[in-house]
C-alpha cells in the first residue's frame, strides 16, 4: 500500500523528533543548586538534563525538586547530584508522540530526555504534547463540529462517514467515547460548514445528533 504525501507528513510529525526542544539548556553534576534555580528562571524552563563529558545523560532534574532541596543544601552537604533523578524516564527521537504521552500520563511527569545511544538529543515537555494534540484535533483552528450516536451496529461508522462526505463536508479528524457502550458517541471535527444539513440528514437516518456547532 502506498502512503500519500499527507500520512507521510502526518507520520513524520508524530515522531518525537519533530516536536522535542533540540540543543536544550544543560547543566553538569557540579553545577550548584542555586546556579540551576537561576538558569530555570532566567530561561522560563522547568526540566534540565544533567549531562558528563560527550552530552551523554547522567540525570534529569525539575525546579520541583531543586526547590526543595534548596534550603537543605544551605544547612548541609546537600548537591545537585543528591536531587537529580539518576535514572530518568527517557524516550528516543524516533519513538511516537502517544508512547510519550501515555509515559508522562502514567508517571505522572512533565517531561522526560529524548535519548538516542545514551547521549541526550531533546527534551520533550508534557506541554509540547498538549499543544501537538490541540494542532491535531483543530481546536484552536476554525472547525465545525458534530456529536452522533452512532451504536456499535456493524456498518453504523462506515454508514455515517459516507453521510457526511456526500454532505461535501471535510472531516479532519474524529474521537468517540472511551467506553465501550451500546451508545458509542462519535466527535467529528468538520471544515468550517453550516452543520444543520448535515445535522438532518443524519437523523433522516435514524442518528441521534447531540451536538452541531458551525
Amino acid at each position: 500500500m502506498q502512503l500519500c504525501a499527507e500520512d507521510i507528513e502526518r507520520d513524520r510529525v508524530m515522531k518525537i523528533h519533530s516536536l522535542m526542544i533540540q540543543n536544550p539548556i544543560t547543566i553538569t553534576v557540579h553545577t550548584s543548586i542555586n546556579e540551576a534555580i537561576e538558569l530555570m528562571k532566567i530561561n522560563s524552563i522547568r526540566h534540565l538534563p544533567v549531562v558528563s563529558k560527550g552530552n551523554i545523560l547522567a540525570g534529569f532534574i525539575t525546579l520541583s525538586d531543586l526547590k526543595q532541596g534548596l534550603i537543605p543544601s544551605m544547612l548541609g552537604d546537600l548537591n545537585l547530584r543528591d536531587l537529580m533523578i539518576k535514572d530518568p524516564i527517557t524516550v528516543g527521537p524516533e519513538d511516537d508522540i502517544e508512547f510519550a504521552a501515555q509515559l508522562i500520563y502514567n508517571h505522572k511527569i512533565g517531561g522526560m530526555p529524548v535519548v538516542k545511544d545514551g547521549r541526550l538529543t531533546g527534551i520533550i515537555t508534557a506541554t509540547d504534547i498538549l499543544r501537538t494534540f490541540i494542532d491535531m484535533m483543530g481546536i484552536l483552528s476554525s472547525t465545525s463540529r458534530i456529536d452522533v450516536v452512532v451504536g456499535n451496529q456493524p456498518g453504523s461508522f462506515k454508514k455515517v462517514l459516507q453521510i457526511i462526505n456526500d454532505m461535501e463536508a471535510d472531516i479532519i479528524n474524529v474521537g468517540r467515547t472511551a467506553q465501550q457502550t451500546d451508545q458509542q458517541i462519535y466527535f467529528f471535527r468538520l471544515g468550517a460548514c453550516k452543520t444543520e444539513t448535515i445535522k438532518k440528514a443524519l437523523e433522516a437516518e435514524g442518528y441521534e445528533v447531540l451536538a452541531a456547532m458551525d
